[in-house]
């Protein structure tokens, strides 16, 4: 089978399309033929810690859709045909190994390249709002580069919690695009300049939640735009700042919450420990509309490159997927 792997160098990282031997799933696994796997801008960014050392070698991708053809020993909830989403290591590859944990079966009215846009981003995204941010109905959600792919799962699942939602971007055109989708208030800048009119939007009271998807460079705004008792996520440092200041006055007089989202450190057990909420959650939503993953543009599976590409130029508007050849 072939697999995409990033090869590491010295100085640089590169793609590279293999000949594989097809996985065997083991214990508590399937293996699924993808029909789809979708991009995500931190597995090619060596600050985020994915990459390994010079002269080392990993599949890429995370997270995909497809259907079932393999069962390991021990699992009884899913069977051959079944079609799935879930997140998967060296998603960008005829076959893949899941969990059966982490596979959900897809609802009917997705696509797969709907489907393979949904398990890695919109898992971070229901932990961040749902169960560390704790977002509620009524409060204010902030969204620091709103038009990404986590950007625009956080939009749509903040207004099916009810809550009202401020973003920032450095395209009017993207924020004109997703006022559709429930944007309250739109902030054309990529610059750390908002806090004056995220006050103003909020009548001085600030923002409930904050999810920032840029980094270190509007860290210290976003502390400014917390209301109290407020909660700040970091998902990710686009913007390659690594450091920020934080006023701790702030921090302690408003009682602030910051927390991340990274899944890096945690054990299978504890990445898989949030699926069956959001099966039980979000899965409805999906399925009745309600939530829609917004696919930007679909690119053939042997032109990754030409995907990571039109990612890096950040000209879309929600997810790039890669679709996978369909194999006998």
């Amino acid at each position: 089978m072939q697999s995409y792997w990033m090869q590491m160098n010295a100085d640089h990282a590169t793609l590279e399309l293999r000949d594989v031997p097809q996985p065997e799933p083991g214990a508590g696994q399937v293996l699924v033929r993808l029909h789809a796997a979708s991009l995500n801008r931190g597995e090619f960014i060596a600050g985020h810690g994915l990459h390994g050392k010079p002269g080392s070698a990993k599949a890429v991708g995370m997270e995909g859709a497809g259907e079932v053809v393999g069962l390991g020993a021990g699992v009884r909830s899913l069977k051959a045909g079944d079609r799935v989403m879930g997140r998967c290591p060296g998603a960008f590859s005829e076959y893949a190994l899941m969990d059966v944990r982490e596979a959900m079966v897809m609802p009917d009215g997705l696509s797969w390249e709907q489907a393979a846009s949904v398990p890695l981003t919109f898992l971070v995204v229901y932990d961040m709002l749902a169960l560390q941010g704790r977002l509620a109905a009524d409060e204010w959600l902030l969204i620091n580069g709103v038009s990404s792919g986590v950007g625009v799962a956080a939009l749509q699942m903040a207004k099916a919690l009810g809550a009202r939602v401020i973003g920032t971007s450095g395209s009017a055109d993207k924020l004109a695009r997703l006022k559709p989708l429930g944007l309250d208030v739109g902030l054309c800048t990529r610059a750390a300049d908002f806090c004056e009119a995220v006050m103003q939007a909020t009548g001085g009271k600030g923002v409930n939640l904050v999810v920032n998807t840029v980094g270190g460079s509007v860290f210290a705004e976003n502390i400014r735009c917390a209301a109290f008792q407020g909660r700040l996520a970091t998902v990710g440092y686009v913007d390659g700042v690594l450091t920020a200041d934080l006023d701790l006055e702030v921090l302690h007089a408003r009682r602030l919450t910051l927390f991340g989202v990274s899944n890096k450190l945690r054990t299978p057990e504890q990445r898989a420990a949030a699926v069956p909420g959001f099966v039980t959650d979000v899965v409805p939503l999906l399925a009745a509309g309600r939530i829609r993953p917004l696919v930007d543009r679909v690119f053939p599976f042997g032109e990754l490159a030409a995907a990571k590409a039109h990612m890096e130029s950040n000209q879309h508007l929600g997810k790039i997927v890669l679709s996978m050849p369909v194999t006998p």
